[in-house]
């Protein structure tokens, strides 16, 4: 049984996780041959103040505050 951690910034809507969910699912039962009801997913949502990239806290990094404001603004 494939067992799947996903972390995302927090933010994402309930449909995004299932799309998500779905696909992942789909794509284990086909390149690992598992059974679709044995694929077990659990998500984590994190906060951009708790993830660093490059030593930058995602919170503080200019690169991606256009990522952060929006996933902020959908939640």
């Amino acid at each position: 049984m494939p067992n799947i951690t996903v972390e995302l910034l927090r933010g994402r809507s309930v449909e995004q996780r299932r799309a998500f969910a779905q696909a992942v699912a789909d794509s284990a039962v086909e390149l690992l041959g598992a059974r679709r009801q044995d694929v077990r997913m659990v998500f984590t949502e994190i906060t951009p103040d708790v993830v660093a990239n490059g030593g930058v806290l995602a919170s503080e990094d200019d690169s991606r505050a256009g990522v952060v404001a929006a996933l902020a603004h959908e939640a």
